[in-house]
Formats: structure tokens, C-alpha cells, sequence
């Protein structure tokens, strides 16, 4: 695929909200194995949140671009030797899913910073390649995240299957938006539901979607390493 500009992906996720009866979602620009300076490229446009997958690539790109004063969101998966440096150096962690994690970013989320925003990942189609909590852990996982003073829950994050069946991708998305609702009933501060990529944002919105993550129509093909 190959990126499209800044202000054409902005009209089309517009465009998909508009016709859904939806607001506007969030464009978080997916920005993994990307160098620093498409980040700083597209930061030139007006973008400002960035999403990472690997919290070590991310922070070279963090320190690099710090001056920037862009908004960083770890959407891969945290293993919890990483948790320190995460809850260090990131705005966001879309992909809290275990209680071990919330204890170790909230021990480490440094007394000089916001507290962390933090998303729990939801695994809603129960397979056994992603990582996420079942539908049935996030109230537990929200209270947790609830109860700790350095970090300030928001949401729901999830990578639904690509099933072929459209029906049933959207039963996936709308099973994550009444989720969501539950939880916002709960914890009234919540108001982020991550979920769509450059494939699938129409669908996600629809169902709706507060943020959606894009790299690939952004960016075009992803770089590989050498």
C-alpha cells in the first residue's frame, strides 16, 4: 500500500465517522520500525500521537524527537522487565492485560510526569496467537488500574481477528464498543476505545471507535530491518 498525505487519511476517517452518525476518532500514526525522521515528517503536518510496538526502538525515537513535545502510545505487547522504562518514557500503554503490569507502571511512573493513560488490551476473539485480557478480566483490571494514583485509566484497546465474514468482524467490534460502555459506566473518566488499522477503520468507527491506529496508509509498506 502506499501512504497516502496527512490531510487525505484525516477526510477519510471524517468521511467514515460522518456516515456512521459517529464523531470523529483520534488518529494515532503507527510509526514502528519507521525512522525518526518520517516521524519528524509527519509531526511537520500536525500530527502528534505516535504509536510504537517495541519500547526499546520507541525510546531512541523519543529521545531523538523529545523536543518535539509529541504524545508516545505503546501498543505492543509489554513483557514486565519492560515495564519500567514504559512507564518512564511513554504518554500512553494501550496494552495493560495483566495485574503485574499495572503494579510495575504504576511503581515506576515517575512523581515529575502526568500519570500514565493506560488502555487494557482486550483479546475479543480469544486467540491464542494475540495477547489481551478475556471480556470477563477487565472489570477486575480496571478497578486495579483505577486504584493507583500514577495511572489513569481510559479505556479499551483490542485487535480483532480478520475474519473473511464481514458480519462477524463486526460483531467483534460491537462486542468491544458494549465493553466499553460498560466500562465507562463503571469509571466514568473513561473515554478511549482504540481499535481499527488501514484496513479495517471504516468497520472499527462504525462500531465505534474513539481512536483508530494507522501505519501502513500513512507510512506506506512498513521498513524492515536489515
Amino acid at each position: 500500500m502506499s501512504a497516502l498525505p496527512l490531510p487525505t487519511i484525516l477526510l477519510n476517517l471524517h468521511n467514515a465517522a460522518t456516515a456512521a452518525g459517529r464523531p470523529d476518532p483520534r488518529l494515532l500514526a503507527v510509526s514502528k520500525t519507521q525512522p525518526a525522521a518520517a516521524v519528524a515528517a509527519l509531526a511537520a503536518q500536525g500530527q502528534r500521537a505516535f504509536g510504537e510496538n517495541y519500547v526499546q526502538e520507541a525510546v531512541a525515537k523519543i529521545e531523538a524527537l523529545r523536543a518535539l513535545g509529541l504524545e508516545w502510545h505503546l501498543i505492543g505487547h509489554l513483557q514486565s522487565n519492560k515495564a519500567e522504562l514504559a512507564a518512564q518514557q511513554f504518554d500512553w500503554v494501550q496494552s495493560v492485560d495483566r495485574p503485574k503490569l499495572v503494579a510495575a507502571l504504576a511503581a515506576h511512573r515517575p512523581a515529575a510526569l502526568a500519570p500514565l493513560n493506560v488502555l487494557i488490551q482486550v483479546n475479543i476473539d480469544d486467540e491464542d496467537s494475540k495477547h489481551g485480557c478475556r471480556p470477563e478480566a477487565v472489570p477486575a483490571l480496571a478497578a486495579a488500574i483505577a486504584a493507583q494514583p500514577r495511572l489513569q485509566l481510559r479505556g479499551l484497546m483490542a485487535i480483532p481477528a480478520p475474519w473473511p465474514d464481514p458480519a462477524r468482524r463486526q460483531q467483534a467490534l460491537a462486542r468491544m464498543y458494549g465493553l466499553f460502555q460498560a466500562l465507562a459506566v463503571a469509571h466514568p473518566q473513561v473515554d478511549t476505545l482504540s481499535m481499527g488499522m488501514s484496513g479495517d477503520y471504516p468497520e472499527a468507527i462504525a462500531q465505534g471507535a474513539t481512536m483508530v491506529r494507522i501505519g501502513t496508509a500513512l507510512f506506506g509498506a512498513r521498513a524492515r530491518p536489515a
